[in-house]
């Protein structure tokens, strides 16, 4: 198991490395406009090898192919992304086949078809709004990266504390020790970008373990919680953008992070620490309360949630510029 971790975290690196040698020949360069975070061109792509870590991992655990197959092509998919554009009609599409896929297996269990249906439903917005936010909330040098470590890495934790789906929390750490790997290439300093092969694999990735890992709803809450200040960040933004009248396919700079890191002037890594630090105390907290039932877990991420309304607005009061 030793050589497994060791294998992801050098894997995390060397995907950056190579990404940052190879990315201008071959295109993937991320060029600023005026809703970026940076000022210059930057390499991208070094995601792949996050998602070879997650490739080795997967196969040496043997978990099944409909399991890593559909997260993988994604992935994929998403490094033409990286080089091209692509409509986001089919993102959208690829996304949800790529959910169906692994939902295919998962739901097989399930006797009551229409209950079914709804719940693979759900589970399949599940699957592609966390890949979608995960993406989206890439957009400062760090941030991905931290969350990663932090909110595989915890679920790694609770996979072997709970003695449940051992292999998949393998792959878990294997994520977070890849995440790890590739920090020092994009923080504090950039030097290359993850992209949507690693922000997309990352997100997507994150919402099958939940699934996997909740035996009741209660699991799902707690899970969930370990990408608190993504969700959050995400939601809260979606509802002022709502409320402005905005059209939500449109590229902006009005998350907290952006804000902070743009207006602010906050440095990069401060904002991206600061997110990571929120989302380990939040998720050892709902872990740790959850063991006494629904409602003390759902009390606490209501209060955790208020705390992050009022602090947002309060950021967005002062530094937000329509």
């Amino acid at each position: 198991m030793a050589l497994t971790y060791i294998t992801s975290l050098i894997l995390g690196g060397v995907g950056a490395i190579a990404a940052n040698r190879i990315a201008s020949s071959i295109g993937l360069l991320d060029r600023p406009n005026e809703r970026s975070s940076h000022s210059s061109v930057i390499p991208k792509g070094g995601g792949i090898g996050i998602l070879a870590a997650f490739l080795f991992g997967s196969v040496r655990e043997g978990l099944p192919g409909l399991w890593w197959i559909p997260a993988a092509g994604l992935a994929v998919f998403s490094l033409v992304g990286d080089r091209m554009e692509v409509a986001p009609k089919l993102r959208l599409i690829s996304q949800f086949v790529a959910a169906w896929f692994f939902l295919y297996s998962w739901d097989r269990h399930i006797v009551d078809p229409i209950n079914g249906m709804i719940l693979v439903l759900v589970m399949s917005i599940f699957l592609v709004g966390t890949a979608n936010f995960y993406n989206f909330m890439d957009g400062i040098n760090g941030i991905a990266g931290i969350t990663g470590l932090v909110g595989f890495g915890l679920l790694g934790v609770a996979a072997y504390a709970s003695g449940y789906e051992l292999a998949t929390g393998t792959v878990a750490v294997c994520l977070s020790l890849a995440c790890l790997g590739f920090l020092p290439f994009n923080m504090p300093k950039a030097r290359v970008f993850m992209g949507d092969v690693g922000s997309i694999l990352l997100g997507f990735v994150f919402a099958q373990m939940v699934i996997l890992f909740s035996r009741n709803f209660l699991d799902f809450v707690c899970y969930t919680s370990l990408l608190f200040p993504f969700y959050a960040d995400e939601l809260t933004t979606i509802v002022v953008r709502i409320r402005d009248k905005q059209n939500l396919f449109r590229a902006h700079r009005r998350h907290v992070y952006q804000l902070l890191a743009n207006e602010g002037g906050i440095e990069h890594w401060k904002v991206s620490t600061g997110y990571g630090l929120i989302q380990l105390f939040v998720g050892v907290s709902v872990l740790m309360i959850g063991a006494l039932g629904m409602i003390p877990a759902l009390l606490l991420l209501l209060a955790y949630s208020t705390l992050w309304v009022y602090g947002s607005a309060r950021v967005r009061k002062r530094y937000e510029v329509k």
